[in-house]
């Protein structure tokens, strides 16, 4: 039997991680497929990263054969962050600790971050000053501004099929003037 409730979040858990209210709707998510497509990972990474408690949905988890996860903007926003923090080569130990620092700090605008790395570390930083400081140890970094991914996930996550964790209908968002046509078109 699948637990159809939505999973609230405890303090310090993901959760808190993005607490801005012009995100969506908390009980609006994704099925598995397309937090794949949105965040560009394959399934089996997006399986063992929830098993793992690495990025699990918050919305709805899965709870045996059958069952279907529910991954909100917000989780589909960390998947995409952990794969470009894999993709430049940091290990999955150091990226776990990352994002548990992110959690546990419940930053108000994540928007404004930037992570930076080595290679082997991950530093979190806020303003141009602390970046200045961290290069002048001589070490190659590079740096993913929370606020990329954020922009891309939020431009493409409207063309996939969403679903609400208590059954409601989801609001479509119209973003320009063909897509208003088109809809108002079908609609009558």
């Amino acid at each position: 039997m699948v637990d159809e409730r939505p999973v609230k979040a405890v303090d310090g858990e993901q959760g808190e991680l993005f607490p801005d209210e012009s995100l969506p709707d908390e009980l609006v998510g994704y099925r598995g497929p397309a937090a794949c497509q949105i965040a560009g990972i394959t399934y089996r990474q997006l399986d063992y990263w929830a098993r793992t408690q690495l990025v699990a949905p918050s919305i709805r988890t899965a709870h045996g054969s059958g069952s279907q996860r529910l991954y909100s903007f917000k989780d589909i926003l960390a998947l995409k962050i952990v794969k470009r923090l894999l993709d430049t080569g940091v290990s999955l130990q150091n990226i776990r600790v990352a994002v548990d620092h992110l959690r546990a700090r419940g930053m108000n605008d994540l928007a404004k971050v930037t992570l930076v790395s080595d290679g082997t570390t991950v530093y979190e930083c806020t303003s141009a000053e602390e970046i200045v400081d961290l290069l002048q140890g001589g070490q190659g970094v590079f740096g993913i501004a929370v606020k990329v991914p954020m922009a891309e996930i939020s431009g493409t996550i409207h063309e996939f099929p969403a679903e609400r964790a208590d059954g409601g209908q989801v609001e479509s968002v119209v973003s320009d003037e063909l897509s208003q046509r088109r809809n108002a078109r079908r609609t009558g």
